[in-house]
């Protein structure tokens, strides 16, 4: 049996969380986790028995660094690519501090190297 594709606005906000959670492969406790929900609340968001409001929508938006376009109407890329989510910053802080200060100063080296080399190809596409 051959599966039918579903256009993009088809598809309710719910089903795009989920679409959202396996691109960022978490589970759903990991997901309500970094966005201060019950995981029970989750798993009825999920399945559609509880509706997605405003603040649940700016809250996965800023998290993590969800295009509003998308997850409101399926419209666009599902991430935005202007900013880095927040539970990334976090994950880079929270390591960083317990790095001894030498390679805290490598790391900054690095990043800046990394910078430098992607503004250099961006120049030349």
């Amino acid at each position: 049996m051959q599966t039918q594709q579903i256009p993009p606005n088809d598809i309710s906000i719910n089903q795009r969380i989920v679409t959202l959670r396996h691109a960022l492969n978490i589970t759903q406790a990991e997901f309500a986790q970094k966005i201060l929900i019950s995981s029970s609340f989750m798993a009825a968001l999920e399945i559609g028995v509880r509706k997605v409001n405003d603040r649940l929508i700016k809250l996965i938006n800023t998290t993590f660094g969800v295009n509003d376009g998308w997850l409101r109407t399926g419209e666009g890329e599902i991430f935005r690519k202007d900013i880095t989510p927040d539970y990334k910053m976090e994950e880079v802080e929270t390591i960083f501090k317990r790095l001894n200060p030498y390679f805290q100063d490598f790391i900054l080296d690095q990043l800046r190297k990394l910078l430098e080399y992607e503004t250099k190809i961006e120049k030349k596409g």
